[in-house]
């Protein structure tokens, strides 16, 4: 058989992983040829693309990023482009397609498998909001680093009685805060599934200072908003791909915090630090079984669907089901952390 594979979206530890994973199952196991597009969805829509064999792979497993590039893709524009990217598969001779990627990514992989091209999704995200799989690789490594940096943050917080908020990703979904918020016990989280009351947040941050604390740690997901009309609240724009442009709820949150409580307070944006660098080893082995069961599901022919990781197996769903709604924090993960506000 002959495979395509690419990753599409923001760049995630373990997509390497996965696409080495492909090539040693598709070529050592079944002899068959792969090939990878550049920069995701444009490198199909403009048939450009290079041969990957075991020497194009090689080291390439706790590397970070992505050897085949990413990019972004209007939607107009690929469902405009399904005609285009079906003659290419059929001019190179593709049997399937394996797109690596999230949200948006899945998406585009449905709508092609809805128009009968040959498509298995294998979803990443550092976020790791997609419902139907327990885990995406890349969130493990993207909490580590959140951890370590809290872990850092706290002691030049301590020296300088700060009050410092950090700002994590987590556009629509707070679990990248949650969980390093209560790996490095945090004083307050605040996620996007929960607008966030201002006058709690002060009043638990101040209750520190009153009981004798130097200093307090505010972690922040990117998507986080204050309730309605509690406190003065820049929203972003949109860009060109529907995605909120945010306007830095640290720092709004920092200016609030420092006014009401007289305390100095520091905004901290570890921002794309998260995507970058070596993924963990959780991350690596789940990217590298993700990529050798989409192999096995393309030789099935599974064709429209992903891979999911379901309690300690890897199994098969639907690429219709992983797009209807993200997962978000469910209520009940915020009564297991007596710091969530």
């Amino acid at each position: 058989m002959r495979i395509g594979v690419l990753t599409s979206g923001g760049d995630c530890p373990g997509l390497n992983a996965v696409i080495r994973s492909v090539v040693h199952r598709a070529t050592v196991d079944h002899g068959d040829e792969v090939i990878g597009f550049h920069d995701g969805w444009r490198g199909l829509l403009e048939c450009d693309y290079r041969r990957l064999d075991l020497d194009a792979v090689g080291g390439i497993l706790a590397q970070g990023g992505t050897i085949l590039g990413s990019s972004r893709v209007q939607p107009a524009h690929l469902r405009g482009g399904v005609e285009q990217a079906r003659g290419h598969l059929r001019d190179l001779g593709l049997d399937a397609v394996i797109p690596i990627g999230g949200e948006g990514t899945l998406k585009a992989a449905r709508l092609l498998s809805d128009a009968g091209l040959p498509v298995v999704g294998v979803p990443k995200t550092i976020d790791n909001d997609i419902e139907s799989t327990d885990v995406t690789f890349g969130f493990d490594t993207a909490v580590g680093v959140a951890t370590e940096a809290l872990d850092r943050l706290k002691t030049t917080a301590e020296s300088h009685q700060r009050v410092l908020i950090v700002e994590v990703m987590g556009r629509h979904t707070g679990w990248i805060a949650l969980h390093s918020g209560m790996a490095a016990g945090a004083h307050a989280i605040l996620v996007p599934e929960r607008p966030f009351d201002i006058d709690e947040v002060a009043a638990r941050v101040g209750e520190r200072f009153t009981a004798g604390k130097k200093f307090a740690i505010v972690v922040v997901a990117e998507g986080a908003k204050p309730l309605p009309e509690t406190m003065k609240f820049e929203e972003g724009a949109r860009d060109v791909y529907g995605h909120e442009r945010f306007s830095g709820v640290a720092r709004q949150l920092s200016l609030e915090l420092e006014g009401r409580l007289g305390k100095e307070a520091r905004p901290v944006i570890l921002g794309h630090v998260q995507r970058g660098g070596t993924p963990t080893a959780y991350d690596r082995v789940l990217a590298t079984r993700f990529g050798w069961h989409a192999v096995e599901a393309v030789h099935r022919g599974e064709f429209g669907r992903m891979t999911a990781l379901r309690g300690t197996d890897i199994t098969m769903v639907p690429l219709a089901a992983a797009v209807e709604t993200l997962k978000t924090v469910p209520a009940a993960r915020y009564e297991e952390c007596g710091a969530v506000l």
